[in-house]
């Protein structure tokens, strides 16, 4: 029985945690800088509330719709592929034998080998050989719209949450500086988080988030207090 060794790689879980940080980022942000916007420009705090929930939940439904469309599509192309594939098996199982036994020659066994390799893997499951190794379609990596949907939608909500509690519990005459400052902890915290998972440097991934959000906070707290001044 052969017995494998695991390495400890982070490769593994970059995809989802690129979504869930995406999600989470984008929540904080968008929401504190809305908030925020919307607090400058003098507006009661029951309406920065009302504001910020919009937020939430236009942002975590757009999220939602945006990654199922675009997860939709990958899922189509995927099938699609795979349909043409099993249609050239059938139709063709030598060239597509040839075709296999290059791929492998190319990435660097001799021919002879490569013949070998090609041969027992069509033997074990043709179709799955070639998704893998031709097309690049695994089960791990395969499409999951709806899950992809839901796991944005709700790294969203996430994010968007920190800002709106942090506007609900503060004081009105407090609540631009508790939310700036609470949401670039935040985002500083996620930032550093997710790099240190993905085996990154984790100083860099904090100023790199920090820097984007106080622009964009900066920049909509900037129109709020110019259309509330001269509103």
């Amino acid at each position: 029985m052969i017995h494998r060794h695991r390495e400890q790689h982070k490769l593994g879980s970059v995809g989802w945690l690129r979504a869930a940080v995406l999600g989470a980022n984008d929540g904080i942000v968008s929401t504190s800088s809305l908030i925020l916007g919307v607090a400058a420009s003098q507006a009661t705090q029951q309406s920065i509330l009302v504001a910020g929930v919009a937020s939430l939940v236009a942002g975590a439904m757009s999220m939602a719709t945006g990654e199922y469309i675009s997860v939709q599509s990958q899922a189509d192309a995927e099938q699609a592929a795979l349909a043409t594939e099993r249609l050239e098996l059938g139709a063709n199982p030598k060239g597509e034998h040839q075709e296999l036994t290059g791929i492998y020659v190319a990435r660097g066994l001799d021919v002879a080998l490569a013949r070998q390799v090609a041969t027992q893997l069509m033997k074990h499951d043709a179709l799955s050989a070639h998704a893998r190794d031709e097309l690049g379609i695994t089960e791990a990596f395969t499409a999951r719209p709806v899950q992809a949907a839901f796991a944005s939608a709700l790294s969203f909500s996430a994010g968007a949450l920190l800002p709106l509690a942090v506007a609900a519990l503060s004081p009105q005459s407090y609540l631009i500086a508790a939310v700036a400052v609470a949401s670039l902890f935040f985002l500083a915290l996620l930032g550093g988080l997710a790099a240190k998972t993905g085996g990154a440097d984790v100083m860099k991934g904090v100023l790199r988030v920090t820097f984007w959000s106080v622009l964009a906070m900066g920049v909509t707290a900037a129109i709020g207090t110019l259309f509330g001044t001269t509103a």
